[in-house]
């Protein structure tokens, strides 16, 4: 492996992450390239060989107490040579000292624990074909209504690691578009679709009850005229699987919630929908 080098992606090779993400199966959005960038440009790393791409991982810096792993990929026809584990190794040395989460393939979840990732939870991937519903839904209003430090705090409650930047990028990027509900000056409900290689996804789905987070939901499909959606769940959270199912979903695939430490306390009960598999 003398020829195999490592590196830190340019912002504008990012792209090559999410195509080998799509050419997995992964099915990332459109605009995720320019979002997942403005969290830690540092974060993204490649692996090649004679100058050719060969490997791609990320593990992006949140805070100074928190990181998440993604986009672990080696060609297919390289694997098993031990250039993913090297490229494992340079995103840990990346996280430093910081806590570690990643969604992970079930099947790998033993190769995670070998490197100190301890299961959480299950997230399920939920899609299907689904049309916008014509009743209007009372109280939604556009998320760019929402003061955004609400919006930030509220995340906050839900993920391990406040991400203004993120979150910025994330509800401003084009396509994307987001509702929610506030009553008696209170943010109970919000949420972003955008739209993706196939279809919809929708993330973060966060809110109060079922019945804000259906409101939320039948906003966001009212805005895009409904089609096929995705909505990643998490399953311990009885809820969420609940509306998922309720919209005529069914589950695609499952992935391993790991953490390689202790994460502050989050409202599970409150997350209807992750925002991404590749940052969390």
């Amino acid at each position: 492996m003398s020829d195999f080098t490592i590196r830190t992606m340019r912002p504008d090779e990012i792209s090559l992450a999410i195509d080998w993400a799509a050419a997995e199966g992964w099915n990332p959005g459109l605009a995720d390239a320019t979002c997942f960038s403005s969290v830690d440009p540092h974060g993204f790393i490649i692996g090649e060989i004679d100058g050719a791409p060969v490997a791609t991982i990320s593990c992006v810096n949140y805070e100074a107490s928190f990181s998440f792993l993604g986009f672990y990929i080696v060609r297919a026809d390289l694997r098993g040579k031990g250039y993913g584990l090297r490229m494992w190794n340079a995103a840990i040395a990346h996280a430093g000292a910081r806590v570690i989460g990643l969604d992970g393939v079930t099947a790998q979840q033993d190769n995670y624990r070998k490197s100190g990732f301890q299961l959480a939870y299950a997230n399920v991937r939920y899609g299907g074909m689904v049309a916008a519903r014509s009743v209007p839904q009372a109280g939604v209003i556009d998320l760019s209504e929402v003061p955004l430090a609400d919006v930030e705090a509220d995340d906050a409650t839900v993920f391990p690691a406040r991400r203004p930047a993120f979150l910025r990028t994330w509800i401003g990027s084009p396509g994307h578009v987001g509702c929610a509900v506030v009553r008696d000056g209170r943010l109970v409900g919000w949420g972003v679709i955008r739209p993706c290689r196939k279809g919809f996804k929708i993330g973060p789905l966060v809110a109060d009850d079922r019945a804000t987070a259906e409101a939320v939901l039948s906003a966001l499909l009212a805005k895009v005229g409904g089609g096929e959606i995705f909505l990643d769940v998490p399953s311990i959270n009885g809820d969420a699987v609940a509306l998922a199912e309720g919209f005529g979903l069914a589950p695609v695939f499952e992935t391993a919630r790991m953490y390689t430490g202790a994460i502050p306390p989050l409202r599970l009960e409150r997350v209807f929908g992750v925002t991404s598999f590749e940052l969390g």
